[in-house]
């Protein structure tokens, strides 16, 4: 007879490696939020010390990419901790997070847009 997953010790095993990649996947996010810093601190340093005047769009436009990519990540890894059976409390959790985070990621993208097609002009 077919052992049941839950009798083989896979769902735990599943449940596991599921967090595992969360965690990777918040740590990357976390990563590029970083990188994201730095970069912009370099930039902005660069043009200070050589005694232009900083160009500040471009910066936050910049800076705006690192952001949006950290938070597709984080949702991503907010998908992945509700990915095993989740309760109805986190189901709830997830939508609230996934409909805050898009739509922060949506204004950004969108004023990212603004920004670089009044540059075109």
């Amino acid at each position: 007879m077919l052992m049941s997953p839950q009798q083989a010790g896979v769902e735990e095993w599943v449940q596991s490696l599921v967090l595992w990649l969360k965690l990777g996947v918040e740590a990357c996010g976390a990563l590029v939020i970083a990188a994201g810093v730095l970069l912009l601190a370099g930039r902005y340093l660069r043009q200070a010390m050589s005694g232009q005047r900083p160009d500040y769009n471009q910066l936050r436009l910049t800076f705006a990419r690192f952001l949006a990519l950290a938070l597709e990540l984080q949702l991503a890894a907010d998908i992945l901790s509700t990915a095993v059976a989740p309760s109805w409390d986190q189901i709830g959790k997830l939508g609230a997070i996934a409909v805050l985070r898009t739509a922060l990621n949506y204004f950004l993208a969108r004023e990212m847009r603004e920004t670089e097609s009044s540059r075109a002009a």
